[in-house]
């Protein structure tokens, strides 16, 4: 296939094409014009398939050379599937049985073959479901640590982490957007953003807040300017599958260096989302909800104690070496303890932005926009705001994960509107 020019695959030419790679033809089995091909892809950017064979399937994923929500007036580079490629293989290694494995990339047709998760399911589709998942808090704290450390001059030499700080760094559209739609647009009328009607009042309260903005804008600066570790980059419950107990990690296409808190954060704002969203999808949403806030403390005593581990068995970079701690009799645990407030107080902010831009920017979470009654909508949202505003202009008054789900519990039992 890389031989030829860039072609959007179809249902009907993907076998064809994809047919002629002997690592998928085999790993399939039988003739391609006898393979199931299915377009199951409903996200903002690429197209994606799933292709069965005699003896196995697939899943293909291909890159389009817009974004798929707005279509090609926004056009976007296809080089995002290769830095998609090479954070698969990076997160792989770092944090091993985490993520699909890559079977096949094609850097021309912007297309990775990866392994096929069944039966697993988008997390978002089972936290708006009720289902509950074993070990997801356990899973997602460990992953973020083991990414976050391995990915940083903590564990990596410096010239290996400055070389894929430098590779990484041509995925420029790709964080544009973060950038833009997570930063910046939620807090003035930009021209694609929207909101649930109803919201109004809270909106306009929201981007009259100039301390609120300036910390905000701080938080872009550290998201643009700091190369600490490789970021997944859009760690969200769409971008987690799932079973009943066993979990994997995809779509780090979004993948950039940036702050050590900034994965973790992103993902502590879907739950809570998934939080406020619950009274308008089940009749009794307390159990249900007091789960999600467990999930996000085992989440954060996960993430303390993998990232504590691997900082006393595997602080093999150039920060904080052990020539100026452990083998001059002295304790590196503070400087640790230090480093996890950092990322705690960081990932709190990125949390905060994340809730405001996902109901007010232009790609909104099912969680809320699934809620038909208007109204309802506006409500639960209006208290997913309030507490995302508080996250950011408050963060220090939050010393601990305890003190966060109190807070959800807060906002949860309030009315703004």
């Amino acid at each position: 296939m890389s031989d030829r020019e860039y072609q959007a695959l179809t249902v009907e030419t993907l076998s064809g094409r994809v047919g002629q790679i002997d690592a998928v033809a085999k790993r399939l089995g039988g003739p391609p014009d006898t393979w199931q091909v299915r377009e199951v892809g409903d996200g903002n950017l690429n197209l994606v398939f799933i292709v069965e064979g005699a003896q196995d399937s697939v899943i293909v994923k291909q890159a389009l050379p817009y974004v798929r929500l707005v279509g090609d007036s926004w056009p976007l580079p296809l080089y995002r599937a290769f830095y998609e490629h090479h954070a698969l293989t990076r997160q792989a290694a770092r944090a091993p049985g985490t993520v699909p494995a890559v079977i096949f990339f094609d850097e021309t047709q912007a297309m990775i073959v990866m392994e096929y998760l069944r039966p697993h399911v988008i997390l978002r589709r089972k936290l708006i479901a009720g289902e509950k998942v074993a070990g997801l808090g356990q899973f997602c704290g460990q992953f973020c640590a083991r990414t976050a450390f391995r990915g940083s001059e903590l564990s990596m030499s410096s010239p290996d982490k400055k070389a894929d700080v430098a590779l990484f760094a041509g995925n420029v559209e790709i964080p544009a957007i973060t950038e833009a739609l997570v930063f910046t647009d939620p807090y003035f009328a930009a021209e694609m953003n929207n909101h649930t009607p109803g919201l109004d009042p809270v909106v306009a309260a929201l981007r009259a807040d100039v301390t609120l903005k300036t910390r905000v804008q701080a938080m872009l600066m550290k998201f643009a300017a700091n190369t600490e570790t490789m970021l997944h980059g859009d760690l969200h419950s769409g971008s987690i599958m799932a079973t009943e107990d066993e979990i994997r990690v995809i779509d780090p296409e979004f993948v950039q260096y940036g702050p050590m808190g900034f994965d973790i954060g992103m993902l502590m704002a879907n739950y809570l989302m998934a939080y406020f969203s619950q009274p308008a999808h089940r009749g009794d949403p307390g159990p249900y909800q007091r789960w999600i806030l467990d999930v996000i403390t085992e989440t954060c005593a996960a993430f303390t104690a993998e990232f504590r581990h691997l900082w006393a068995t595997e602080r093999t970079g150039m920060l904080y070496p052990r020539s100026l701690f452990e083998d001059q009799g002295h304790s590196a645990d503070p400087a640790c303890s230090a480093m996890l407030d950092t990322i705690w107080q960081d990932a709190l902010q990125f949390c905060g932005i994340e809730m405001h831009r996902r109901c007010l920017s232009l790609a909104h979470n099912a969680d809320f926009e699934e809620i038909a009654d208007v109204a309802l909508r506006a409500r639960l949202e209006a208290r997913n705001l309030k507490m995302g505003a508080h996250l950011i202009v408050a963060t220090a008054t939050i010393a601990s994960p305890q003190a966060l789900t109190d807070m959800a519990e807060k906002f949860n039992a309030e009315e703004f509107l």
